[in-house]
């Protein structure tokens, strides 16, 4: 009987191994791994960690939201969602709803972080944890967009009634962004012994900003700025210097008026005083000329829907009273080409007829057109023009009475007042041009291919932040999720999550309040009210190398 008949050794199969799958099968599957699990896996083999690294170099921005009474429950609930996928964190942003404690929150966010992430990406991830006027994002149970507003009004207040007694609930963003190196440097303040009031160190700010992006770039203005301000901090000066100091390509947002509290083991302290506390914390993104090959750039673009239309003549201050002690200024004016000075009562009349009589008036705010010198530190100063709004007050038959210091005699201004309308046309102008930006990005969502089958090279927006003022939302609109929508049908699956303010920040001029315009100023307004920003982040992948 025959033996059966052995394989030779150069005919026998080798066992299989998973080092055999295809990279492109391995890169789909580690990417629908846990961030800590696929960190992990990067250390099993050589061959794991090359596609591990390429998938990490990818830009990734994940959020999530909870409405969980617990602050626990609810940070957790958050963190499990934003890391349920891969990503290197470079930057955490929470924001919690004024029912949960900042303290706790800052630390149970940055525990919870740091026993998931710090071992495998390190601790010196830039933390800043905020209490906000409200949120909007991804519900981390549910998937659905959320947004809510949180009742911050007395009981008896019935035109809020209808936004709850909710407080509570938190939203938690974590980002990688190829291309660019992330600072925390906070702005100091320190009390001045002669005088007994606090001081903003603001031209250390723009000097520390100026070189830290210098090591990092080669330039001194930066990418870009996320601004996060104390809402006791009067945030207009500081923007004036920022406008000044950095080029107009630098980018510019935040919230202008928030509690907070950060932390970043690589954070940039510009003062020397150990007494000094923080008065506002710049998010600084800076062009990474050390970043490794093969890892792309991101942008940043940002839009701007208004809120607000001007109404009657331009004015112009002419007595003057600024007052410190209820930060407040008192002032009379007269009506350009118009002799004699008028009374506060007598020009809110005249804006009342305008609106129709005192039973139609509005919030009412006046945008004033300011020109100063401006400079940093030992430099030569220059002139610059700003436009600030001050919400009025009210007003007699001597003074008109707005919020508010730095108005000086021989400013002009104009009256502004919030108007629904004007905010919905403006949300459908910033959708169209979020389409338009698809077209200039050449976005895609699947197809690699152009209809001759031949590749294009994509720049696909990843993610969006917006911080919309606490006076829109639901009531202001008279339906949910309007500031959202023209991200979400032009953006589709793409992250998006923001924050209600008191003081929504973004760099424009003055014709981003002209409805239509298309023109540019050089006037600058980087404080807004009745406003929504959004900050849209696109990434251009690396040229294929040859």
């Amino acid at each position: 009987m025959d033996k059966p008949r052995q394989k030779s050794p150069a005919t026998a199969l080798p066992p299989a191994t998973i080092d055999m799958i295809g990279e492109d099968l391995l890169f789909n599957v580690f990417s629908k791994l846990p961030a800590v699990d696929c960190a992990a896996a990067a250390c099993v083999s050589r061959s794991w960690n090359v596609t591990i690294t390429r998938l990490l170099s990818l830009p990734k921005l994940s959020s999530a939201v909870s409405l969980n009474p617990s602050l626990q429950v609810a940070v957790n609930d958050v963190i499990d969602k934003v890391l349920a996928c891969p990503i290197r964190p470079q930057f955490v942003i929470a924001s919690i709803g004024p029912a949960f404690d900042l303290d706790e929150a800052h630390r149970l966010s940055l525990y919870e972080l740091f026993l998931q992430i710090a071992g495998r990406f390190g601790s010196q991830i830039p933390v800043i944890t905020s209490i906000s006027q409200g949120i909007f994002g991804q519900n981390a149970t549910t998937n659905e967009f959320e947004e809510v507003q949180w009742d911050t009004f007395d009981d008896d207040d019935e035109a809020h009634a209808d936004l709850g007694n909710e407080i509570h609930g938190a939203l938690l963003t974590v980002g990688f962004l190829p291309g660019l190196a992330i600072d925390l440097i906070p702005l100091s303040r320190t009390l001045n012994k002669f005088q007994g009031n606090q001081v903003l160190m603001i031209d250390d700010l723009v000097l520390s900003v100026r070189e830290r992006s210098s090591s990092r770039s080669g330039s001194a203005s930066p990418v870009g700025i996320l601004l996060f301000s104390d809402e006791e901090t009067d945030i207009k000066f500081v923007l004036e210097k920022f406008d000044y100091a950095f080029s107009t390509e630098t980018v510019i947002v935040g919230d202008g008026g928030s509690q907070f509290l950060y932390r970043g083991e690589a954070a940039i302290n510009p003062s020397n005083n150990k007494a000094a506390s923080s008065a506002a914390v710049v998010l600084l993104f800076s062009r990474d000329r050390g970043k490794p090959p093969g890892v792309g750039e991101t942008q940043f673009h940002v839009m701007l829907s208004t809120g607000i239309s001007s109404i009657g003549p331009t004015y112009k201050a002419v007595s003057v009273r600024g007052r410190s002690c209820d930060y407040s200024t008192w002032l009379t004016a007269k009506r350009e080409a118009v002799h004699g000075s008028l009374d506060g009562q007598t020009i809110l009349d005249q804006i009342y007829d305008e609106l129709g009589g005192h039973n139609n008036c509005p919030v009412l705010y006046i945008g004033v057109t300011k020109r100063r010198k401006c400079s940093i530190g030992q430099e030569k100063p220059s002139w610059i023009s700003t436009h600030e709004f001050h919400e009025v007050l009210s007003g007699d038959e001597e003074y008109l009475y707005v919020h508010g210091v730095g108005i000086r005699s021989g400013d002009s201004f104009r009256f502004y007042h919030a108007s629904s309308d004007l905010a919905r046309a403006s949300c459908n102008t910033v959708a169209n041009n979020f389409r338009h930006l698809k077209q200039l990005l050449n976005y895609e969502c699947d197809d690699h291919t152009n209809s001759n089958g031949v590749a294009t090279h994509k720049k696909p927006v990843f993610g969006g932040i917006m911080f919309a003022c606490c006076g829109r939302g639901k009531l202001f609109f008279g339906e949910p999720n309007v500031d959202g929508s023209p991200f979400l049908e032009k953006f589709p699956g793409v992250t998006f999550s923001g924050t209600y303010c008191t003081g929504e920040i973004a760099r424009a001029d003055l014709c981003s309040y002209e409805q239509g315009s298309q023109e540019h100023s050089s006037i600058s307004c980087n404080l807004h009210v009745f406003s929504t920003v959004y900050l849209v982040m696109s990434y251009t992948p690396p040229l294929p190398q040859h």
